[in-house]
């Protein structure tokens, strides 16, 4: 489970700088598929950051399954992140690499060499997603979808309990979007994994998640299961994510 408690993110140094994250709470449980959603700006990409820890948060606290992993370094830190997989907005592949090498990667950033074993796995984890016979072309020959489909075997290589997806589906056409949205629901339903998918897209929150968080200005306006935000939005920010807004009143 994932507790987010009053986490504050500000960048410069100023007393009354503003606040990219600003007193947000927020609970994941294990096995959910939660969406935080907002507009430009809202917070989103930094919220996704600290849970990794890219980003340090100005105050407050992160707490993975009981453990407080806001102020973690060095191995731990390591440690920490093969736990919680990232898939980003622009796939984030290796352009020189096969595309099986770029499954086994984080082998080979945890280790320093790959294994036929990991090999083996990699090779399980491209037929998970449905590019096997792919293994052996190089990024650039696959479509922007099928792209992400091998990030997310990559994210699975070291078999985290979270995934974090960043606009994961931003740059892909509807069809593409579709079948990455099925796949990462399938492997929820699979491993039970917990995914976090960041979006600005109410359509991806209503075909994938079970909760949703909205933000605007950094903090949380509205959250509950998507089936009610969607029912009866309270929040300006939903509201006007869910096109809800008579533009001409």
């Amino acid at each position: 489970m994932i507790q987010i408690r009053n986490l504050c993110k500000t960048y410069g140094g100023a007393v009354d700088a503003p606040h990219a994250l600003d007193d947000v709470s927020l609970d994941v449980a294990d096995g959910d598929i939660l969406g935080v959603i907002g507009m430009s700006g809202a917070g989103k990409s930094t919220l996704v950051r600290c849970l990794n820890l890219l980003e340090r948060p100005t105050s407050g606290r992160i707490v993975v399954d009981g453990q407080d992993v806001t102020s973690l370094a060095g191995a731990e830190l390591r440690s920490y992140r093969r736990r919680v997989a990232m898939v980003f907005q622009n796939f984030g592949l290796l352009a020189q690499k096969t595309v099986l090498a770029n499954v086994c990667f984080p082998y080979l950033a945890a280790t320093g060499r790959v294994t036929d074993q990991n090999r083996a796995r990699a090779l399980e984890l491209l037929e998970m997603v449905g590019l096997a016979e792919r293994a052996d072309s190089y990024p650039s020959q696959l479509s922007g979808g099928q792209q992400q489909r091998v990030a997310i075997a990559r994210a699975l290589a070291c078999e985290p309990d979270y995934i974090l997806c960043d606009e994961a589906t931003s740059a892909l056409d509807p069809a593409s979007t579709n079948t990455v949205l099925k796949l990462l629901r399938q492997i929820n339903r699979d491993t039970g994994v917990t995914i976090i998918v960041i979006t600005h897209s109410m359509g991806v929150v209503e075909k994938i998640c079970r909760h949703v968080a909205v933000l605007e200005a950094g903090r949380v306006v509205e959250r509950g299961s998507v089936a009610d935000v969607f029912a009866a939005p309270r929040s300006q920010a939903a509201k006007v994510l869910l096109e809800r807004v008579d533009w001409d009143a």
